[in-house]
């Protein structure tokens, strides 16, 4: 016995364990609410009793006293009872739901706030379906397993307490032996249990297997349409939505296991009191007002006492939401808040990494003792075959990685002894594929920089050269740019991602294969773009069309996690090493293309 209490005990996320839990963290903090609550519950439960009471002295007033001013008394003090019951039910319902509402928005501020001090590699592990089931399905089981305890302490506990007395008053032996269903009952329910909490599980992962089909089919409806995949994603929801029936199917049958023995128990109970009353009025001439007073008050009793019976049941269905955000909450932030460490002052915006060496996995490194720098106000370039880690030495600039060996230093200062914000403050970075957020252009733009005025905001897209394509919309800066941008083309995309970058004014910038996917009209307009942007900053570039970084003041060339070449475009030519190989060979594709578009235009 001892051993499995200590078991119950040092479980972090057992049902008792969470349930301390989340009174002493989320409970104590409305204290005078919930005092509020149980003091309209008290009310509630003392009518119940009340008129219970009352029902046998209306009786005893009819046929035992025929007295009309006694049934005219008493039929108004029942009134009043029931009366004070639906205020204090109204009341202790709506402060019970604010409570609720505030506490479910504590913990979905709590897990958004702690998922965004997660790194990139936290979220390379799951899903992100499953956190926003665990945000939303969480948080709501969080409100619901302290309103069960609520509302079992107070509504039902304080109502059977009420009632149970009346009964005691009236008849204490009918009392006593209509409580000898109660044992029968807890031990059958203790048995549902264990059962209940692995289902549970399944149910809430299911529902975030469903999250995931439906959220890929949709972010992804593009390539569904084109691959005709409809009937494919079909069936991935249609067979996470079976699994979730079947946990949900399997669910009601246990959990309402209880509800056939607790109905025979009950008819039992009730039988015998209906037998042992009806002698007593029959043989010893007892007032037939006790009996009913019995009678009612053991009725109204019923249902209270049944929910309590099953508390055990809905408490670990709901704890285990619970335990799952918990779960995310408790675990070390893996990008912890470092806004205690000094801000990162800039000078000349110098970038240097020295014997860096970095792996994703374990004794796969991406790096290899990388050395170069970046010279301050000119433009960087980085080439060379994928999957060779130029994407891993921006990470590693923005520090959505750090680095196992070796420093990154700007302005010889190792970035990882500043604060994280202070360095990505003064970095703009654009990616090959832009994410826009829900919301207008101006919006998107002023993302770059907060309280940004009107002017700003087309100053930028005026560098960007996006004003133009943007006042061409009927609603001009006001045009929603749809779910990730998917209302504008690709080339308009990276427009306002550059107008983004600019109207941050951010001294080094990080362009991440910026035109790869565009055509070449777009890209014309995003490399003028571009070239604004980096005018006068520390410009790290990616490129895989060699052509548009051929004025880069220096290239790199990255394979294998090193750096094999470096130099300008006609240097490295001369060379006629790895760039110059990687140079013609484009040369050679664009050529072929020619004569094939040539072809398509006549």
């Amino acid at each position: 016995m001892s051993e499995t209490r200590g078991k119950i005990t040092d479980d972090p996320y057992g049902a008792l364990q969470v349930i301390k839990r989340l009174v002493a963290e989320q409970a104590v903090v409305y204290w005078r609410r919930y005092l509020f609550v149980l003091v309209m519950m008290a009310i509630g439960a003392g009518a119940s009793a009340g008129s219970a009471y009352l029902f046998g002295k209306v009786i005893n007033e009819a046929y035992v006293y025929r007295s009309i001013n006694g049934i005219v008394m008493l039929s108004a003090a029942v009134i009043g009872l029931f009366t004070a019951k639906g205020i204090a039910t109204y009341l202790q319902q709506v402060m019970l739901s604010r409570i609720s509402n505030a506490i479910l928005a504590n913990n979905q501020r709590k897990l958004f706030s702690k998922l965004m001090q997660e790194s990139l590699a936290f979220y390379s592990k799951s899903h992100s379906s499953e956190y926003l089931n665990r945000l939303s399905a969480g948080a709501a089981s969080i409100t619901q397993v302290l309103s069960l305890i609520i509302t079992s302490a107070g509504r039902d506990l304080l109502t059977l307490i009420g009632l149970v007395a009346v009964m005691v008053s009236q008849d204490p032996f009918l009392s006593l032996l209509s409580l000898i269903v109660v044992p029968p009952m807890f031990l059958f329910v203790r048995k549902i249990v264990r059962r209940i909490k692995s289902l549970a599980a399944g149910q809430f992962m299911g529902t975030a297997y469903i999250m995931e089909a439906v959220q890929e089919s949709l972010q992804g409806i593009r390539t569904v349409k084109a691959f005709t995949l409809e009937s494919a994603m079909q069936e991935r929801v249609d067979r996470s939505i079976a699994e979730v029936e079947s946990f949900s199917n399997k669910m009601a049958k246990v959990a309402n296991r209880s509800g056939p023995l607790m109905e025979m128990l009950g008819g039992i109970a009730i039988s015998a009191a209906l037998m042992y009353g009806g002698y007593r009025v029959i043989a010893t001439n007892a007032a037939p007002g006790q009996f009913v007073s019995f009678i009612t008050a053991f009725l109204l009793a019923y249902e209270p006492a049944k929910r309590l019976a099953r508390l055990n049941i809905d408490l670990n269905s709901a704890l285990m939401g619970a335990s799952m955000l918990l779960e995310i909450v408790d675990k070390p932030a893996t990008e912890p808040d470092d806004s205690d460490k000094p801000a990162l002052a800039l000078t000349q915006a110098q970038i240097e990494f020295r014997d860096v060496t970095f792996a994703y996995r374990p004794d796969q490194p991406v790096l290899k003792q990388m050395n170069f720098i970046a010279e301050p106000g000119k433009v960087t370039a980085l080439v060379g075959p994928s999957g060779g880690g130029k994407s891993t030495i921006l990470s590693l600039l923005l520090r959505f990685y750090e680095a196992d060996e070796g420093a990154v230093l700007i302005d010889e200062q190792v970035i990882s002894d500043y604060s994280r914000s202070s360095l990505r403050q003064q970095t703009a970075y654009v990616g090959q594929d832009v994410y826009l957020f829900r919301g207008t252009v101006r919006e998107n733009i002023a993302f770059g920089k907060p309280g940004a005025t009107d002017e700003e905001i087309a100053a930028a897209a005026e560098a960007a050269c996006a004003h133009d394509f943007i006042t061409g919309f009927p609603l001009g800066y006001e045009t929603p740019v749809g779910e990730h941008g998917t209302q504008l083309s690709g080339g308009q995309r990276q427009r306002i991602a550059i107008a983004r970058a600019l109207i941050k004014d951010a001294p080094i910038i990080l362009l991440d294969e910026a035109t790869a996917a565009l055509d070449s009209e777009s890209e014309k307009y995003v490399q003028e773009a571009m070239a604004r942007l980096c005018k006068g900053r520390t410009t790290i570039v990616i490129a895989h069309r060699l052509h548009t970084i051929m004025h880069a003041d220096t290239i790199l060339v990255v394979e294998n996690g090193i750096i094999v070449e470096s130099g300008r475009h006609d240097d490295l030519l001369q060379k006629n090493g790895r760039y110059a190989n990687f140079f013609r060979l484009q040369q050679r594709e664009a050529d072929k293309a020619t004569p094939l578009r040539a072809k398509a235009d006549g």
